[in-house]
């Protein structure tokens, strides 16, 4: 007669750091559990440094049925294979989760008060009034070969196509370029 497995990971067993994701040896770990193991590790901190990549790991070993001790440290009483450990779990989940709203809240409101001061997010537009206004000139023209003017724009056939018309004319995307204050 047997006992459930029991596989460990110390601060000596593996070199790379807790505050990245790719970590093989962890992921080896992990994989060789099974159900009914239990994950011993030396101190909360050895599994993962985030809150949220920690809680992640537990609600996946605890759908695999495997549980998680802590031995040392801050995270002495989380021992997810009893009732007080998963409470003490789960309100560290809560606490992750709120500060995941307390971001993305955050983030939002600073969003919008660069709006208000006249920032605009994300990426320059690759096309500029000028490369506009040489692409309709040399659309215009039958013998352009629109590989080389791309090419020498420094921009894709399709955002060439997204301005300027085949025949020259400006397009609605291109307008709006040429409209903006730079």
């Amino acid at each position: 007669m047997t006992g459930p497995r029991v596989q460990s990971t110390s601060e000596n067993d593996n070199k790379a750091s807790g505050k990245t994701d790719d970590r093989p040896q962890l992921a080896s770990c992990l994989k060789a559990l099974r159900d009914g193991d239990t994950l011993l590790v030396w101190k909360l901190d050895r599994l993962g440094r985030d809150l949220r990549h920690l809680v992640n790991i537990v609600h996946e070993l605890t759908e695999r049925g495997v549980g998680l001790k802590v031995l040392t440290g801050q995270g002495a009483a989380i021992d997810t294979t009893t009732a007080s450990g998963k409470l003490v779990f789960g309100i560290f989940a809560a606490l992750a989760e709120f500060e995941r709203e307390l971001i993305s809240e955050r983030t939002k409101a600073g969003l919008a008060s660069a709006r208000a001061r006249g920032r605009k997010g994300g990426r320059p537009y690759k096309i500029t009034p000028a490369k506009i206004r040489l692409a309709m000139a040399s659309m215009g023209k039958k013998d352009t070969n629109v590989s080389a003017l791309c090419k020498e724009l420094g921009i894709t056939r399709q955002t060439l196509y997204r301005h300027v018309s085949p025949t020259g004319e400006l397009r609605e995307a291109g307008q709006k370029v040429l409209a903006q204050r730079r």
